[in-house]
């Protein structure tokens, strides 16, 4: 929740001038503005440049005042909706039951699911964090069919490690990584665990972006203060087209 939407508009488009200006450019880039700029972002028409909401509603849409459908999010310019935000699941209380319907949503308009994950300081320290990013993934996205799920990409948020200054150690990182690439290998086969994207959100910034980007499964950055930042933001970029 930052920044004006004149605001917004101008760091998007120094970001994409700066995209624009780099040698090598393979990444992915997707920006996750809040929903008021969503459109005005859209208009600009960037082609390297992919958008996503923060969010979205359960329901296709109706009596729900304040919600914005995934439908919606759509015609505003988004192709990825961030579904199971830490800040969401603690703030708003979404539970498993919500973010499955959220999940549904997303995949029932053709957009792609930004699944978020990951365990607080409570479990990291009672080293109950593999349970719980376990259940997580398992009671919100393991009704998929194989199709489907092919389609998710997985960010895993150490709920210690946002706006901390405690970042996973490259170590940490790649652990929870592969576990997460195993669980999908044991439901969904070797295939499907291979080709989805498992991002990195706690704290990624341009000093230890290169290093946990070098992990073998960790395939990209879900970043949040730091992309405020154009400077920092394009180091970050830079750090993962350096990993491919």
């Amino acid at each position: 929740m930052n920044t004006t939407i004149e605001e917004g508009v101008l760091l998007y488009e120094i970001i994409h001038n700066e995209i624009q200006s780099q040698n090598e450019n393979d990444c992915k880039v997707i920006i996750a503005p809040p929903f008021t700029h969503l459109s005005e972002f859209s208009k600009l028409n960037y082609q390297k440049i992919e958008l996503a909401a923060q969010n979205c509603a359960s329901e296709k849409s109706g009596a729900y005042t304040g919600e914005v459908s995934a439908f919606m999010a759509k015609s505003a310019g988004a192709s990825h909706i961030l579904i199971g935000h830490s800040e969401r699941r603690k703030h708003q209380n979404e539970n498993h039951l919500i973010l499955k319907s959220k999940i549904h949503q997303v995949l029932a308009t053709n957009l792609i699911p930004i699944f978020c994950c990951g365990e607080d300081l409570h479990e990291r320290e009672n080293k109950n964090y593999f349970r719980t990013v376990e259940k997580q993934i398992k009671e919100s996205l393991f009704d998929l069919s194989e199709v489907d799920f092919g389609k998710i990409i997985v960010a895993y948020e150490p709920v210690w490690a946002i706006g901390t200054g405690k970042t996973a150690s490259p170590y940490e990182a790649q652990e929870m990584h592969h576990f997460i690439r195993n669980l999908i290998k044991d439901k969904y086969g070797e295939i499907v665990s291979e080709k989805v994207t498992i991002l990195y959100g706690g704290s990624c910034n341009k000093n230890n972006a290169f290093d946990l980007f070098k992990e073998q499964d960790v395939d990209g950055g879900l970043i949040g203060g730091a992309s405020l930042n154009v400077n920092d933001f394009i180091s970050i970029i830079d750090s993962m087209n350096r990993n491919i």
